[in-house]
């Protein structure tokens, strides 16, 4: 007469359980080709300017600009990491309230 019938812990349907595998996985898929693709695109496309009084171009060491394949790598990088830092908090938010 006292027994409970309702099950606290539900077991997650099938969409759930491929949505938890994918998920994860298409962020790292985006995390890797976009570092893969921003160190391919990583041409130095240095900072000069032309000095007429000495006829000499001045540069500056280490100042260059980020050509448009690594700014699509890195943000397609830091699109993946959201990713997955969504899916974590997701993740660890479920596991905490299934607590009694």
């Amino acid at each position: 007469m006292g027994e409970n019938t309702v099950d606290h812990e539900r077991q997650p349907s099938r969409r759930g359980k491929v949505a938890a595998a994918v998920v994860p996985l298409c962020g790292l898929v985006a995390v890797l080709a976009g570092g893969l693709i921003a160190y391919l695109n990583r041409d130095f496309v240095g900072w000069f300017a032309y000095a007429p009084l000495s006829n000499q171009p001045f540069s500056v060491p280490g100042a260059a600009f980020i050509t448009r394949g690594t700014q699509f790598g890195l943000t397609l990088a830091v699109a993946g990491l959201l990713i997955l830092a969504f899916w974590a908090g997701y993740r660890l938010g479920r596991r905490g309230s299934t607590r009694p």
